[in-house]
């Protein structure tokens, strides 16, 4: 993933699918050096009721893994080997489709061919390569008698040149004739789609003085940026980028090209100059875009065409390179445990309440026993392993300075019992953080608070979400 933005002026596989709704999967990576066997990653997607992955590569031992799983499976031919899979007499791809799709197919159920990953962003210059590659590839999937394995290139929102208002989105000219046309006309060809990845996480970093975070969370609850050229209204930013591209592909009279969301996510943590990474504001992007994936249609320029999106991505990748939000767009650890609790599927959004975090440090009532939260909803509390002299200063300036509502903590009130130092802090460092709106960077007290998206509870005390 290419770290870049959607220069929006103004302003991922677990999969599901839901009738009349579209589609969640999600992102494979495997760039760090932590990460579970692939047979227990299978093991994990089929215990979350994951139908779809997408992967970089067509590793081995993550394809023989997926074997008779039931799940469908996007393999890559990376950036790399473009120039080889070009060549005119199509050799390399032939041996390349016969080694790493054939021999593997139909026990592992490969549904498509992600050939490069945003390669008009590619600093080794592949873009000349690339259609000419995916014909190589097509071409030999049809002498296997496998051409039902659709054949696809992701690309990065930045390869439209302009993008506001949605409906003048429009590619960059010099992408238009040597690439985008051929492209595009490829896939019409194929009865493919066009692959995108769009990450509203990257224009609102860049343009947070102009862009609303409830806007790029899907928190608002009425549309609120009206498209001059359409008169169509937008409740979210994820939808306009959409758009605008779907504007740009109309433009090029191929608006009956699909496309499928290859990539979107947002990170759990950042550097300092990355604003608005945090765990609170990933549960709330991700958990509120599978809502509206799976219980909504399409987006306003096209209504009646599903969303299909890969969640980006199934783990934290602790190799890969870049600022700290590339290593933390994962929604589970190594581990495996949940870095946030957010519904993947019809079936835990239409659940009566939610289950705890795996490993959480905070004592959660059952799921039978605890309130419902609602999607992206969030608390802060105290970690259980800091020193105590840190959290009675954290308990200290939430309770002073920081202007936290502590009555609740003092003797007989309702939350003074149980009468521990991380109860009252718990409590004391969510008032202070839903008193500042949830806002990134106050659930910290010097490391020694962290986000939850489960209602914490210390013996009766229930703790409030706003003030």
């Amino acid at each position: 993933m290419a770290i870049l933005f959607f220069a929006f002026l103004f302003l991922l596989s677990f999969s599901t699918r839901s009738e009349g709704g579209g589609s969640i999967a999600v992102n494979y990576g495997r760039i760090a050096d932590n990460l579970p066997q692939p047979a227990q990653v299978v093991e994990l997607l089929k215990a979350q009721g994951i139908k779809k992955v997408k992967l970089f590569d067509t590793d081995s031992t993550v394809l023989t893994a997926l074997a008779n799983s039931g799940i469908t499976v996007v393999v890559a031919l990376p950036n790399e080997l473009l120039s080889s899979a070009a060549a005119a007499d199509g050799s390399f791809s032939e041996k390349w489709v016969q080694t790493n799709i054939a021999q593997y197919y139909p026990a592992t159920q490969i549904e498509a061919i992600a050939v490069g990953n945003e390669v008009f962003v590619d600093p080794n210059n592949t873009t000349d390569f690339l259609v000419p590659a995916m014909k190589n590839v097509y071409n030999s999937l049809v002498k296997h008698n496998i051409s039902s394995i659709k054949v696809s290139s992701p690309v990065a929102l930045s390869s439209l040149n302009v993008s506001y208002p949605p409906s003048a989105g429009v590619f960059k000219p010099e992408l238009i004739e040597p690439v985008m046309k051929p492209l595009l006309e490829f896939l019409r060809k194929t009865s493919s789609f066009l692959m995108v990845n769009a990450y509203p996480f990257f224009a609102y970093s860049a343009n947070s003085g102009d862009i609303s975070l409830d806007y790029a969370l899907f928190r608002e609850a009425k549309a609120n940026v009206v498209d001059p050229g359409t008169g169509l209204s937008y409740s979210n930013l994820f939808e306009a980028q959409l758009d605008a591209v779907f504007a740009a592909m109309k433009n090029l009279q191929y608006d009956d090209v699909p496309v499928v969301v290859s990539e979107t996510g947002w990170p759990s943590k950042g550097d300092e100059n990355e604003i608005g990474a945090s765990t609170e504001n990933a549960a709330a992007y991700n958990g509120n875009l599978v809502k509206r994936v799976l219980t909504g249609a399409g987006t306003p320029l096209r209504p009646n065409q599903s969303l299909n999106v890969y969640l980006f991505a199934l783990f934290n990748e602790n190799q890969k390179t870049g600022p700290t939000s590339e290593k933390n767009y994962g929604l589970f650890y190594p581990s495996k445990e949940k870095v946030y609790n957010i519904p993947l599927t019809m079936e835990a959004l239409n659940a009566p309440g939610s289950t705890p975090v795996n490993g959480s440090k905070v004592q959660v009532t059952s799921a039978q026993e605890a309130p419902s939260a609602e999607v992206g909803q969030t608390w802060c509390v105290a970690s259980g392993e800091v020193a105590e002299e840190k959290l009675q200063a954290g308990l200290d300036y939430a309770c002073g300075e920081g202007g936290a509502d502590c009555r609740p903590i003092q003797e007989s009130a309702t939350c003074y019992n149980p009468n521990t130092l991380v109860a009252h802090a718990s409590y004391a460092f969510n008032s202070y953080y839903q008193k500042k709106g949830r806002g990134a960077g106050t659930c910290n007290f010097g490391g020694a608070a962290y986000v939850v998206t489960q209602p914490p509870r210390f013996g009766s005390c229930e703790f409030p979400t706003g003030y």
